[in-house]
């Protein structure tokens, strides 16, 4: 599947990784709800699929938290 092998990376991944990920997904939503508003998106998709990443990113940063202390 391809969200295992998303989720794979992300844990190889460091913390400092995962929050600049973070930051390109937020913004590229921004982008996305921008162009929907603006009638420019063809694939409104899209938008579902980052903000799922963006939880995705979240969740693995959290655990990662949690596994330091």
């Amino acid at each position: 599947m391809k969200t295992s092998k998303y989720l794979e990376e992300l844990n190889t991944q460091s913390a400092a990784d995962l929050k600049m990920q973070l930051v390109e997904a937020k913004k590229e939503l921004f982008n996305l709800r921008f162009q929907n508003a603006t009638n420019q998106l063809d694939n409104t998709s899209r938008i579902k699929e980052v903000r799922k990443n963006i939880a995705r990113i979240q969740t693995v940063i959290t655990q990662k938290e949690k596994v330091a202390e």
